[in-house]
């Protein structure tokens, strides 16, 4: 019987509800198609809610406290075990197109970086790069969110090769032209844009695949609706700004959090306190998050025509892997690394705020005829879960070294659940920022080091995350018995190399 093929999705700073099928206010066809076509999972969280930590965790079934890129601005050590170098073994392909994001930005004389100034502007390289990347033997890459400059690698080659020459006059300085000052509507022709390189490029290895009949696992990995907020029209005019709803918030809810959530809340916050004597590198989030609620709403609505853009893409793929008979025999798998603000509890975009808009995640898993179709499954998903999950139902034995669980009778529904617990890591510096959740079928603890302050949520009471117990006498005794759960939590994810072999 010939092996399943694997096809990865992902968005990236995606919020959970924002797929159409689940929020009347978003069009996502394509995502819901998937939905009523496999199983969804409402309660799947990253392992970290930023970039590098998540997505080498993906890949690694690793916590980011384990495989090495446990913030950004670092990278994950290239001879890390991968899923991809284990499929290798076993004869499969595996291709990466669109956003990597394993390694910092800025190159350092210690730590080098492919994924780094000055060498992803460097298009002669990239023409001719053909190393093993973490694992995966074709990879085609940039490193921009819409308009960063940023921009480059395979991505600014493609649009070289279809004729397109003035690339650099849509995106920022240094290396492009744009005003730093333009806003949310992008000019970009939406063929030169990053989605359609992405679906194009990606249908092109599926044609490969399937031409010289080869297993695969594929990761299409999109950079939307990541901000800068910024896309062409139609889609930048798809949502009106006033038919947007904005989300609730209490004016006084950050009185009872941590001082780095009440800070947001300042015109001109002070965090000086949280930069390491050594690290002097930008803390993401920690700044005003105060903000006009009508330039909110447009932004909302690029936010979401983003996300509807790109889902036009993801059908471009999915539609290409029926055309080729493919879809049978492949396993999908939707996720995005991390979760955005858009106003809830009067936050912006993303930082060290462990809301569930920030660590929960879309999860969408089809297999025809082994996952069951259009069913909402509640049990507790983790993104680490995804790489030993995956060998599991290829039918490969699953490194000891993996921390994961293997989800893969979960998500057949022969079983109800694998995890009691969820375990999110945040230490974003090596010190000062530093925060763990634990997440359990009912409640979440966050814990911060060195700090005697936290959170403790009500999530059947208070799934809006509105009232912190962390202080509250009567929950003391609930927090004492969390707080042991933690300490439990962080030893069971704890990987053993090798089984006890002898006595001594």
């Amino acid at each position: 019987m010939k092996k399943k093929n694997v096809l990865l999705i992902t968005s990236d700073q995606q919020h959970w509800n924002t797929l159409g099928f689940f929020n009347p206010e978003i069009k996502t066809p394509n995502l819901d198609r998937l939905i009523k076509e496999g199983t969804t999972f409402s309660r799947a969280y990253c392992p970290n809610p930023t970039c590098t930590p998540t997505r080498c965790s993906l890949i690694t079934g690793l916590y980011p406290s384990q495989h090495g890129g446990w913030s950004l601005g670092t990278k994950m050590p290239e001879e890390t075990l991968t899923i991809g170098d284990i499929l290798m073994k076993k004869g499969y392909r595996t291709g990466l197109v669109g956003k990597a994001h394993f390694q910092h930005n800025l190159q350092n004389e210690k730590y080098s970086s492919l994924e780094a100034m000055p060498i992803i502007h460097d298009l002669d390289f990239w023409k001719t790069f053909q190393d093993v990347f973490y694992g995966f033997d074709h990879i085609e890459l940039t490193r921009n969110h819409t308009v960063e400059f940023l921009v480059g690698q395979h991505y600014a080659i493609w649009m070289e090769e279809k004729g397109f020459n003035n690339w650099k006059d849509y995106y920022q300085p240094p290396i492009g032209t744009l005003d730093p000052s333009s806003k949310r509507i992008w000019e970009i022709p939406e063929e030169f844009h990053y989605n359609t390189w992405i679906s194009e490029r990606s249908n092109k290895l599926l044609e490969e695949y399937k031409n010289k009949n080869e297993n695969f696992f594929l990761w299409s990995s999109f950079f939307d609706p990541h901000p800068p907020y910024f896309v062409p029209e139609p889609w930048a005019s798809m949502y009106d700004p006033n038919d947007i709803t904005l989300p609730h918030h209490l004016n006084d809810e950050h009185e009872k959090t941590s001082p780095l959530l009440k800070l947001t809340q300042e015109i001109d916050p002070d965090y000086s306190k949280y930069y390491e004597p050594k690290d002097k590198n930008w803390l993401h989030g920690c700044h005003s998050h105060i903000h006009n609620k009508e330039d909110l709403k447009k932004d909302i609505a690029i936010y979401y025509g983003m996300i509807s853009m790109m889902d036009n893409y993801i059908g471009k793929i999915l539609d290409k892997l029926d055309e080729l008979k493919l879809t049978d025999n492949t396993i999908i798998v939707f996720t995005s690394d991390h979760g955005h603000f858009f106003g809830q509890h009067n936050l912006i975009a993303k930082g060290p705020f462990h809301y569930e808009d920030m660590i929960k995640v879309p999860l969408i898993v089809k297999e025809k005829g082994v996952v069951p179709e259009s069913i909402v499954n509640e049990s507790l998903q983790s993104l680490v879960d995804f790489t030993p999950t995956i060998l599991s139902k290829l039918g490969f034995e699953i490194p000891r070294t993996m921390a994961g669980k293997d989800q893969s009778k979960v998500w057949n529904n022969e079983k109800k659940s694998v995890r009691n617990y969820i375990m999110v890591e945040n230490q974003h510096t090596e010190n000062t920022v530093n925060l763990r959740t634990l997440v359990n079928e009912r409640y979440k603890l966050t814990v911060y080091y060195n700090k005697t302050h936290g959170e403790l949520y009500d999530l059947k009471n208070d799934p809006l995350e509105f009232n912190n117990l962390w202080n509250n006498s009567e929950y003391a005794e609930l927090k004492s018995k969390l707080l042991l759960d933690f300490m439990w939590a962080e030893m069971d994810k704890v990987p053993l190399w090798m089984p006890r072999v002898s006595l001594a």
